[in-house]
């Protein structure tokens, strides 16, 4: 249970790039809307609404925009949302899976789809890169929780699969199936994660130069901009300092 976080520098660009509040505030709202509306409004029932219940507040959401958020789910006149995964091949050939929460699957489909093309890379069938990752449970926490050990010991104990400890922060991994349990369980013995959440773990990373992995930032740019994205996962790595000229 130990090993390096290939993907971090990617997964964690967003966040930072990720200025304008009030449209990462829609995305939170939009996921929070949904997870109320496919299950219970009660996060302590609803895994989904629990993870983005606590992505919200990671995010510094006000409380009330969070119980509006949940409280839309409930009336008959709220958006209905579909929920698209794409999947296709960035620069350099790497793998690229994007989800969606849409009111409109044409406008989304044609807006990822161009951002693929302009940057060199093609949109394909759902599957297509998907068998190049896994799905997988994440709950994450601060450094200054408990010593890797202690963290080792308790994931141990909960059922996860996995830990990576780094100076970032302890990451535990957990089956789709076991995801919801482990995270009950160390919630109970270190609070609340800064972040628990299903996501697409690739099973390898590929190292790409400078050229290329600027191409290829700049489209995970373009899609998390985009009103409807929700997530974007890939399979590459970039050298340290491409992510500090990129602002990453």
């Amino acid at each position: 249970m130990a090993g390096h976080s290939q993907f971090k520098n990617i997964m964690h660009r967003k966040g930072r790039q990720d200025a304008q509040k009030s449209k990462l505030f829609g995305k939170l709202a939009r996921e929070i809307t949904v997870a109320a509306k496919l299950g219970t409004p009660d996060p302590n029932m609803n895994p989904r609404l629990r993870a983005a219940v606590i992505a919200a507040r990671q995010e510094n959401m006000p409380k009330d925009n969070i119980e509006r958020a949940i409280k839309k789910a409930l009336g008959s006149d709220g958006e209905n949302y579909d929920e698209i995964r794409y999947e296709g091949y960035g620069p350099g050939g790497v793998a690229v899976i994007v989800e969606a929460l849409t009111d409109n699957r044409n406008r989304a489909a044609s807006d990822i789809r161009s951002f693929f093309t302009k940057s060199g890379g093609n949109l394909g069938e759902t599957g297509s890169v998907s068998f190049m990752f896994d799905r997988t449970g994440i709950i994450e926490y601060d450094r200054s929780v408990a010593s890797d050990d202690a963290v080792l010991d308790a994931a141990i104990e909960a059922g996860a699969d996995d830990v990576i400890s780094s100076e970032s922060g302890h990451e535990i991994y957990a089956s789709t199936e076991s995801y919801r349990d482990v995270a009950k369980a160390l919630e109970a013995k270190f609070g609340e994660p800064r972040k628990a959440a299903l996501i697409w773990k690739p099973q390898n990373t590929v190292s790409v130069d400078d050229e290329t992995g600027e191409k290829l930032l700049k489209l995970m740019d373009l899609l998390n901009e985009h009103d409807d994205v929700q997530n974007v996962y890939a399979n590459f790595e970039v050298s340290d300092a491409l992510m500090a000229k990129m602002g990453g």
